[in-house]
């Protein structure tokens, strides 16, 4: 039977990355497992997974300084991240969403539900890149055609100013994944992080208006900024 995806674990704590291991190796995927950041980093720049199960706490290089480098070089950049840790704060949940992680687990967990966030996850990555490939961005019943400059929602199409079209473009090429103000503003508005933020709230109520019933796709993450559900 082929493999379901290579997921990478990174965990220090060796029960809970065998449990990982297990569970998701019973479901059909390729699990490799590492103890410390820095081996992860060095293995994965080499080899790269379909989806990265991260631990905060970890020895070498911590879960935050790896989430980054991730994120920063354009060979990992796209590769989905789901954070495990013990800190289950506030602070803590924010924090993972700004360094790009698409999903977020406090221990303890059932690992049951980290298989089913996991197929989650690539499930929306996979229906992304199809949608892609055939030159629309989707999310449910939304759609956009960034070269014909088309929005349509549940068939109909919709008319959006050139800067809601650039909002809608942003969120839809990084469905189910966070996107902060400052993100949102570097790349619609081509803004310094130094400018309110309250622009792009503003405008996210005028999309969210225009997309009418399929407005709630559009998730606000409290202290952090906005994702599109897939």
């Amino acid at each position: 039977m082929p493999s379901k995806g290579r997921i990478a674990v990174v965990e220090d704590e060796t029960a809970i990355a065998e449990v990982l291991k297990y569970n998701l190796e019973r479901e059909g995927f390729e699990v490799v497992c590492y103890l410390r950041g820095d081996e992860a980093w060095e293995a994965m720049a080499k080899n790269l997974p379909d989806l990265v199960l991260l631990d905060l706490m970890l020895p070498g290089l911590d879960g935050r300084e790896l989430a980054r480098r991730l994120r920063r070089d354009n060979s990992t950049a796209e590769v989905p991240i789901l954070m495990l840790t013990a800190k289950a704060d506030e602070v803590d949940r924010i924090v993972g969403f700004e360094l790009g992680a698409d999903d977020y687990i406090p221990k303890p967990f059932n690992p049951r539900e980290v298989v089913l966030r996991v197929q989650a996850v690539l499930r929306r990555v996979q229906a992304s890149r199809e949608a892609e490939a055939r030159g629309w961005l989707e999310a449910g019943p939304i759609r956009l055609d960034p070269e014909g400059h088309i929005a349509q929602v549940q068939g109909e199409e919709v008319q959006l100013t050139a800067t809601e079209f650039r909002l809608l473009e942003s969120l839809l090429r990084s469905v189910g994944r966070v996107k902060t103000r400052d993100a949102l503003l570097a790349e619609v508005w081509d803004y310094s992080p130094e400018v309110d933020t309250r622009t792009v709230d503003t405008h996210i109520r005028r999309l969210r208006k225009k997309l009418g019933p399929e407005a709630d796709r559009i998730e606000t993450i409290i202290g952090v900024g906005y994702r599109m559900k897939g």
